[in-house]
């Protein structure tokens, strides 16, 4: 699959990737401070942002993704760096071509299978009904009718367009999305990542615990972990400059 991606910069190849939901976009801030020092590309997954929807996803697919791109691009020495859905992707990357990835940092997630927890998030999703929708401002209010966090409201609506008069429309593929919650939610197979790798979690999200650390290093043997305290799951926008300094430091060395 041919992946919509943005370049800029130049230096070593850095791929960065988003999580569920989300977009290239999500990362234009970090990535343009980060160009100064690396050709740095930020990514839309499949069914996200404007690359190409498809009724499947899950992390082999992902990682086939990825590696098109890689090689389409005809890159090597790789630095990779995921969130969340996009941490797992840069993983499972690296289990099945992990030759040409030479640094890796996967943000506030983990390698275990994790609970069902965005129904709320997709019902309101869907409760919006981008068909019979007829403003933004709507929009934003059946949503937030059920999604009660404004952080949340604010980051979903960044994915609503015009796609043409008077019709709005969702980037991401809502309904394989939710189809396919199980498949992203699910860990990562036990295969060994012989790449050095830093998980970098916030300190008030839950998605990577100190219980998990064991676990991670008897696939990841070189892991190494930090922990930016005062951000949640959404560590590089919570904490954008200590994200940075930690990102910045980790591929420098």
């Amino acid at each position: 699959m041919k992946l919509f991606f943005k370049k800029s910069g130049e230096g070593k190849p850095l791929i960065i990737l988003h999580g569920l939901l989300g977009s290239a976009d999500n990362w234009q801030t970090i990535s343009k401070k980060l160009s100064e020092t690396y050709t740095v590309y930020i990514v839309d997954q499949r069914n996200h942002g404007h690359s190409p929807h498809t009724d499947e996803i899950n992390y082999d697919l992902m990682s086939e993704d990825l590696y098109d791109l890689v090689a389409e691009e005809g890159l090597r020495d790789l630095l990779l760096m995921g969130h969340s859905m996009g941490g797992k992707t840069v993983l499972r990357f690296a289990q099945q071509h992990g030759f040409l990835v030479e640094k890796m940092i996967v943000a506030d997630m983990g390698i275990k299978a994790y609970p069902p927890h965005h129904d709320l998030i997709f019902q309101g999703l869907f409760a919006v009904d981008v068909d019979n929708c007829p403003t933004r401002k709507e929009a934003e209010e059946r949503l937030s009718s059920i999604v009660k966090d404004e952080a949340n409201v604010q980051f979903l609506m960044k994915n609503l367009y015009w796609k043409e008069a008077e019709k709005l429309a969702w980037r991401f593929n809502l309904q394989s999305l939710s189809d396919n919650r199980g498949e992203l939610m699910k860990a990562i197979p036990p295969e060994p990542i012989d790449v050095p790798t830093l998980f970098l979690r916030g300190g008030k999200s839950r998605y990577v615990l100190d219980e998990d650390i064991d676990d991670i290093k008897k696939i990841v043997p070189e892991a190494t972990f930090k922990t930016i305290e005062n951000a949640g799951h959404w560590v590089h926008a919570e904490a954008p400059q200590e994200f940075l300094n930690e990102v910045s430091e980790y591929f420098a060395t």
